[in-house]
């Protein structure tokens, strides 16, 4: 028997501010507006050591929640990498700092809730 895979995820919340300044001409996009955003994180993998789990479900909330507080009531054009801060660039963001202390990486998804929009980045 092959062994059990499992998936953790957890969520933040954050309000930020942003255009898209290479959106369409005369569209909403382009002018400065606000989100309120979801961010969920997944990792996948065995259950590890003693204790028998994938990852610490504490650490992943920590980590994600010090990101998420990073962008909270800021402008996401004004950080590097985020200039053009669309929802498939803040999955991005969010995966690639996750990444090192979260080997499991998985997925992310940035969600606009309000608004019924959302994005998934599939980790490989």
């Amino acid at each position: 028997m092959s062994p059990a895979i499992f998936e953790i995820t957890k969520a933040a919340t954050f309000d930020a501010a942003h255009n898209l300044p290479g959106g369409p001409a005369g569209s909403p996009y382009t002018r400065l507006h606000g989100h309120s955003f979801r961010v969920e994180a997944t990792v996948r993998g065995e259950a590890q050591g003693p204790v028998g789990w994938v990852a610490d479900l504490g650490d992943l909330d920590r980590a994600l929640k010090g990101i998420a507080g990073e962008l909270d009531h800021g402008l996401l054009n004004d950080k590097p990498g985020l200039e053009s801060p669309t929802l498939e660039r803040l999955c991005v963001y969010f995966a690639e700092r996750l990444r090192p202390e979260f080997p499991g990486l998985a997925r992310i998804v940035v969600s606009r809730p309000t608004v019924g929009e959302s994005c998934a980045l599939v980790v490989g």
